[in-house]
């Protein structure tokens, strides 16, 4: 496949969560910034390799090959995260980006050989599961933060908004995956939390709190 191909099947991948009876071609040409025309002439070459099924104003699903080859390019993409973090020092709002880049990578022998130097991780730094060499997911049960009940303690364990700013602005307040919190006070009129993390006390908003998972 070609890189845009590869694109194409991980943007209808992640969609499908959200529009699970079919996504449509708008909701592509927003996840990946280009035109509807180019979403419809993309998705007629990716019936044709039957890696999704297309119909026009019904939407479009992967098909079980669509599926298997949209985790296989999310599969390198987290391992090439945990790559960058654990043994570059990369920090875990920089990886994004070179992991698009490197996810492309065709060779299915450095994959394997990757996940095996790093142990065969579970997780990505921003604790997306990450999907094993056939295709099959860990799911851990999770909440976001703004769900817990106040006195309850959690731990950190992904993040909903894995863009930069947001990743900045949790280490900032020393939040990472694997912090132990603590709510003491939820403000009824707008979601605004007060948490603990140690002996620290932050208050944080309904914004933060509904972009951290917990368990």
């Amino acid at each position: 496949m070609t890189t845009s191909e590869e694109n194409y099947l991980k943007a209808i991948y992640h969609l499908t969560h959200l529009m699970p009876k079919g996504v449509n071609t708008n909701a592509i040409a927003a996840s990946l910034d280009t035109k509807a025309s180019s979403v419809t002439d993309m998705l007629k070459k990716l019936a044709e390799k039957e890696l999704v099924t297309y119909q026009k104003y019904q939407g479009v699903n992967l098909t079980e090959l669509g599926k298997l080859s949209a985790k296989m390019i999310i599969r390198k993409h987290r391992l090439w995260e945990v790559f960058l973090v654990e043994k570059l020092g990369f920090a875990w709002d920089e990886v994004h980006e070179v992991a698009e880049e490197l996810e492309h990578i065709q060779s299915e022998k450095l994959i394997n050989q990757l996940d095996q130097f790093l142990g065969f991780p579970s997780y990505d730094p921003h604790g997306d599961p990450i999907p094993n060499a056939k295709g099959e997911i860990s799911i851990v049960d999770k909440w976001l933060l703004a769900e817990i009940e106040v006195g309850q303690k959690v731990t950190c364990i992904g993040v909903k908004d894995s863009s930069a700013d947001f990743l900045k602005y949790l280490d900032k307040q020393n939040i990472a995956l694997g912090t132990t919190l603590q709510l003491l006070e939820k403000e009824s009129f707008d979601g605004t939390l007060k948490i603990g993390i140690g002996n620290q006390v932050l208050v944080i908003s309904d914004k933060i709190a509904n972009n951290l998972f917990v368990k």
